[in-house]
């Protein structure tokens, strides 16, 4: 099928994405599911499926594009006997099919899935807490691999405040049958109703539930689809968490595409990163025009080129590695070409390595680069709110250009005024990606969604409804920089430090820090702020290398950015605290040590 066409019947004669009267996801994917029975490719592979929990060898289960739409129209059917239009649906599963089963069931059913965790993982009980306090979701799905934790984890809530629990490899296909699309009235605003809700992680606030609307929802997919510059025939390699909104919006639109869609359990990919590498080395099976695409953080790229490089260069084949997005957090020079110099060899192509920017705020992708492109800028200048290239100073990956039909705009959070080019302000994006704003969280959602630019310096700026997204970034030669965190700035005796400028300092300092293990962060002091470092010790380190290891650190903090750090920790690996997608979690580890 030729996806231009399609994506043509969303854009109206003045080049704006507009949704169709009445339009749902579900139509969509209908539509799209109808194409394919007529050039009969309903029994293509449409999700694959490596379940590890029972060997190391793994368990391979293939879903066709018809046994898909079948799992999909039973949920569906089963959640419109049990409940209403409108209803919120939380998803607490293991990485698995069924988790798609359910998403997507959510949707045919009118309902409003929210994508959760899978609940068999340590740490998330409070947050969990939170959000179903929060969403009031009167349906959980799981799966038979799930069911037990999700039981247990409710059976201490009186009954009458339980949700419906339902597992979605319990149901059987013949409930598809019953399954018929709920009428739309003529007229409805179908474009701005809730398709689902996107959770935040809450490391320093309750978590609030992002409201993606149809419209936002389809138009950044538009986006990613023309940014990605996604080629047919296609299948992408996917183990990030699918509660994830870069792991769930993925899948949801390769199995609405009807393309192939592998996925596994994270765990899966930390244990044993040669799983995920062969995922995206050319299989016996695969079209020889086949094009493949994955997204990942950057702690990825040096896990697998330390634990999955190959025994000889062609033993796998990643000259089919057409598009690998790098997000998530910050992507760095030493992970590009720590990946590059373990994969390259195997016909991996630098161009195929897509750094870029996004946030659930925003559905998902706001810039996305062409190439990895790296540019060193002067630190004290940095400091100083500009970025001026310099021969020796800090290395900063671009995230690319902003996606089309979308505006950005870098801006003076106090004034609110534009900035120049090469001035570093917050990162405001005005467009239809943009969600709904927060659920029940009027105040909030005019703070982060309903701003005012006073005076521009782009021409043809709108003035109003701009998303602030409390990152700071500068634009360079066109291209976006994402330089921190407003909240997370480091400052010290009226200098601004960013604390990934400091952990880069620090894992370059002593052969003792693991790579991609190091938390600096700023607390409160009597008179200025204090510089706390968290460091993990390297894999064989032991703890009688901390001392000199300490000293190098301190001795690199100080003369390299002219701050002496008041404390530094070590720690074993793992016990730094990390979101549920890897990445160090900053505001976590300070509110730890302040509240000890």
């Amino acid at each position: 099928m030729d996806l231009d066409v399609i994506i043509q019947r969303f854009i109206n004669e003045d080049g704006d994405i507009v949704l169709p009267d009445n339009f749902t996801i579900p139509a969509l994917a209908e539509m799209l599911h109808f194409m394919g029975a007529q050039m009969g490719k309903l029994d293509e592979p449409n999700i694959r499926y490596w379940d590890y929990s029972g060997s190391s060898e793994g368990e391979l289960r293939i879903y066709s594009r018809r046994e898909v739409n079948t799992r999909i129209k039973a949920v569906a059917a089963r959640l419109m006997q049990v409940g209403q239009p409108g209803d919120r649906v939380a998803i607490l599963a293991p990485n698995s099919p069924e988790y798609l089963f359910g998403f997507m069931g959510a949707l045919y059913a009118s309902q409003v899935p929210i994508p959760l965790y899978d609940p068999n993982e340590p740490g998330h009980g409070e947050h969990l807490k939170a959000v179903l306090g929060d969403s009031r979701a009167k349906t959980v799905l799981t799966n038979k691999a799930g069911a037990p934790a999700v039981r247990a984890y409710f059976a201490e809530q009186p009954a009458a405040q339980r949700p419906r629990i339902l597992s979605v490899d319990s149901l059987p296909d013949s409930l598809a049958e019953s399954w018929v699309p709920i009428e739309t009235p003529e007229g409805t605003d179908t474009a701005h109703q809730t398709s689902f809700l996107q959770y935040t992680s809450g490391s320093t606030r309750m978590p609030a539930g992002v409201v993606l609307t149809n419209q936002s929802v389809v138009t950044n997919v538009i986006q990613i689809y023309t940014a990605a510059k996604l080629k047919q025939p296609l299948r992408a390699a996917l183990w990030l968490p699918l509660h994830h909104d870069m792991g769930i919006i993925v899948s949801m639109l390769l199995v609405v595409l009807g393309n192939e869609v592998e996925i596994m359990a994270p765990r899966d990919f930390i244990q044993q990163p040669k799983r995920y590498i062969d995922q995206l080395s050319r299989r016996e099976d695969d079209p020889e025009d086949i094009h493949v695409y994955s997204v990942v953080p950057n702690f990825a790229l040096d896990l697998a080129a330390r634990y999955a490089r190959p025994g000889e260069p062609e033993d796998i084949d990643l000259s089919v590695v057409e598009g690998l997005i790098i997000g998530s957090e910050s992507v760095t020079q030493a992970g590009v070409d720590v990946f590059m110099n373990a994969f390259g060899p195997s016909g991996l192509r630098l161009g195929a390595l897509r750094p870029g920017y996004g946030l659930a705020e925003a559905t998902l992708i706001v810039n996305l680069a062409d190439e990895p492109r790296f540019t060193t800028f002067d630190r004290a200048e940095l400091a100083a709110g500009r970025i001026v290239e310099s021969a020796d100073g800090i290395p900063m990956a671009s995230t690319g250009r902003p996606v089309k039909w979308m505006h950005l705009a870098i801006v003076d959070p106090e004034t609110r005024n534009e900035v120049p080019e090469g001035a570093v302000g917050e990162l405001w994006i005005h467009g239809a990606n943009v969600a709904g704003g927060y659920l029940d969280r009027d105040e909030e959602t005019r703070e982060a969604f309903d701003n005012t630019i006073n005076e521009t310096i782009q021409p043809g700026l709108p003035k109003e409804k701009w998303l602030a997204t409390g990152d700071l970034a500068a634009v360079h030669n066109g291209e976006v920089y994402i330089t921190g965190r407003l909240k997370e700035l480091v400052v010290v005796a009226g200098r601004n430090h960013y604390p990934q400028d400091i952990e880069a300092t620090v894992m370059g300092a002593s052969d003792h820090v693991r790579p991609d293990s190091v938390a600096a962060f700023a607390v409160p002091g009597e008179d200025v702020e204090r510089l706390v470092i968290f460091v993990e010790r390297a894999e064989e380190a032991g703890e009688d290398g901390d001392a000199a290891a300490e000293d190098a650190i301190r001795a690199a903090v100080t003369s390299t950015h002219g701050i002496s750090p008041e404390t530094i920790e070590f720690y074993a690996p793992n016990e730094i605290a990390r979101s549920s997608s890897g990445k160090i979690a900053r505001r976590v580890n300070m509110k730890k040590f302040l509240e000890r």
